[in-house]
């Protein structure tokens, strides 16, 4: 079935041509990413399909009527003043209407007739059949405060509700602008794993190259004014893009060599009164223009002029920081050595931004202190874009640090040659900073940090808005990077390319060294969770007493911890059972009131279950 077609749309952005008079069409099953470099039109292309721009020049977007579509803009906007509840509430599925008003029913100890009616309408609607599956994308994305104002909620905050809307809706066609921006590591991945259902068809613009690789089944580029379609993932996607490129250079330089015989011809200037000779004439013209067609594809040239480390570079010594009575860091001591590229991951909230705050002396320790090297120049690229003024033209920013930049080469570029290395045509310089593309504005703020000649390079979520031709060439700067480098980021494929080891942020303010890249640490951390779920109370009594008092004095853990660590592991077990007792109770179908009981047991035992099998985890982690 066809969901999508797109009939000679054209957009243009002022004089520059987005893309002119494509036809193409998006049938179901098809898992398609759309890949161009920043400023050339995706998401204007997105914003035309789902009809929030209008095409130019008589273009036309059909949607199947039979299908449900949903659509993920780059930054939701939500009605003011209600709460995250309420913007469910104003879907258009009745299912999810009459769920959520079964758990406000439950949570509020809602009388009979109330309770009554809800439990009506869900058998009417056939909704407890989703009901699971609403839980489950609300627990994977990390929305748990239903009552709280969604004016409240950070924009990451309202990425992931827009998110969660979309999906539970069970749509047939998602059309998704970069959605994994301000999702954690572990949200990727869950989202990955729900969009690879054979059910959803997908048309989305994204950078991050694994969620491509584990999801498409095509990958269409934008380029010139033209999309180029390659059947496959991005794996195959770089392959086929070689083969394209290199056939592009071999019929130009054809095309070079034509046209010098040509060439000579025309200057003879033959008579173009006969079919033949005005035939020749018009392919003279058309010869031209593909011989002058441009395969050299420009790249980010980043050259660093980096002064030399000394022997003191960046130290923490015991340092610990709180926000009232949430622990982000604890004790942590560590010493940086010359060339060691480092990367930072933890769940939202756990503390990554704060740690490189005080890095930099945005933020203080509370307890401990920081000592940074006398040579040591850090460039701190962060997530706010905090130092471009939106009123300056674009070549101004850069004027305003320096108008030379030296070299590694002892050679100087001007700003205007240093802008043009970062894809900054001539005509683009002169740009206010407002007019440019997210991503464009991601890649000037880029040029700044790193145009300072830093030694020590930080970056905070550097691969938001970037395309995906940037951070190839920030990657290869990077691993040649002679200095120190940290990097928070999300983007699993440019965590793994960069560092060394992982520092890991595992929450109340434990961090801990793993010697690897992210991949590697997954691996282990998901080989751990398999080990600790097959440890069971069994298995701890058959264990011989004298050999289990041997393993623990080889371990770390005070005599409380060893006492607490034994208790949950006997009562994790006992909790699951007691929850298993309860299904089944409720598989029964007993009355309401007894089901309203039995509900809100085995909510308050899951959280009890979840919260004391973290506990569980971080001990016996801590015995390792």
């Amino acid at each position: 079935m066809n969901y999508l077609t797109a009939e000679n749309l054209s957009k243009n952005y002022g004089e520059k041509v987005l893309f002119d008079d494509l036809t193409f069409h998006i049938n179901e099953g098809e898992k398609i990413a759309l890949i161009a470099k920043n400023g050339t039109g995706k998401s204007s292309m997105i914003r035309v399909l789902v009809g929030e721009e209008k095409p130019e020049k008589g273009g036309k977007v059909l949607i199947h009527k039979e299908i449900r579509m949903a659509y993920l803009p780059q930054k939701p906007v939500f009605e003011s003043e209600v709460s995250v509840l309420e913007s469910f509430m104003q879907s258009d599925d009745p299912r999810l209407k009459t769920i959520l008003e079964y758990e406000k029913a439950i949570d509020e100890n809602a009388d009979e007739k109330e309770l009554q009616r809800v439990m009506s309408a869900m058998d009417n609607l056939q909704a407890w059949d989703i009901e699971a599956k609403v839980k489950k994308i609300l627990s994977a994305l990390k929305i748990h405060d239903l009552e709280q104002a969604v004016n409240s909620l950070s924009g990451g905050q309202q990425k992931r509700l827009a998110l969660a809307k979309i999906l539970i809706s069970e749509p047939d066609f998602l059309i998704l602008d970069e959605p994994t921006n301000h999702l954690d590591v572990d949200m990727i991945e869950w989202l990955e794993e729900f969009l690879q259902m054979p059910s959803i068809s997908l048309f989305m613009v994204t950078h991050d190259r694994y969620f491509m690789e584990n999801i498409c089944n095509e990958i269409w580029e934008l380029e010139g004014g033209t999309i180029y379609k390659y059947k496959g993932n991005y794996s195959n996607y770089l392959e086929k893009r070689a083969e394209r490129k290199a056939s592009e250079q071999a019929t130009t330089d054809k095309a070079k060599n034509l046209l010098t015989k040509e060439l000579d011809w025309m200057r003879r200037m033959p008579s173009a009164r006969g079919t033949k000779a005005k035939a020749r004439v018009d392919a003279f013209y058309q010869l031209e223009e593909v011989a002058s067609k441009k395969t050299d594809e420009k790249q980010v040239e980043l050259e660093v002029n980096m002064p030399r480390l000394g022997g003191k570079i960046a130290e923490f010594h015991n340092i610990s920081k709180s926000y009232g009575d949430k622990h982000l860091i604890r004790s942590f001591s560590y010493k940086f050595i010359p060339g060691e590229k480092v990367g930072i991951v933890g769940k939202n909230g756990t503390g990554k931004s704060t740690l490189l705050n005080m890095m930099t002396g945005r933020d203080t320790p509370d307890t401990g202190k920081i000592v940074i090297g006398d040579t040591v120049k850090i460039g701190y690229y962060d997530q706010q874009n905090a130092h471009l003024s939106q009123t300056k033209k674009a070549i101004d920013v850069i004027r305003e640090i320096a108008d030379y930049i030296p070299l590694n080469n002892g050679k100087m570029l001007s700003a205007g040659q240093l802008m043009e290395r970062f894809l900054f045509e001539p005509s683009q310089q002169y740009t206010y900073v407002s007019k440019l593309s997210g991503g464009e504005q991601r890649r000037l703020y880029l040029m700044t940090i790193l145009m300072g000649n830093p030694n020590f390079i930080i970056l905070d979520e550097p691969t938001n808005d970037l395309d995906v031709v940037t951070l190839q060439v920030l990657e290869d700067f990077l691993q040649d990077f002679k200095g120190c480098l940290i990097v928070v980021t999300h983007d699993r494929f440019f965590m793994d390319k960069m560092v060394d080891h992982i520092f890991v942020l595992e929450g109340e303010g434990v961090i801990k060294d793993f010697p690897g890249n992210y991949s590697q640490y997954r691996a282990f951390a998901e080989n751990q969770l398999k080990e600790s779920r097959k440890s069971t109370a069994i298995e701890v009594k058959e264990t011989p007493k004298v050999e289990a008092t041997q393993m623990k004095e080889k371990k770390k853990l005070s005599f409380k911890e060893k006492m607490e660590w034994e208790q949950l592991d006997k009562e994790i077990p006992e909790m699951e059972d007691k929850k298993k007792e309860i299904e089944k109770k409720m598989a029964a179908m007993p009355d309401y009131n007894t089901i309203k009981q039995l509900t809100e047991s085995y909510d308050q035992l899951s959280k009890e279950v979840e919260q004391k099998t973290e506990r569980w985890l971080a001990l016996s982690e801590l015995m390792e």
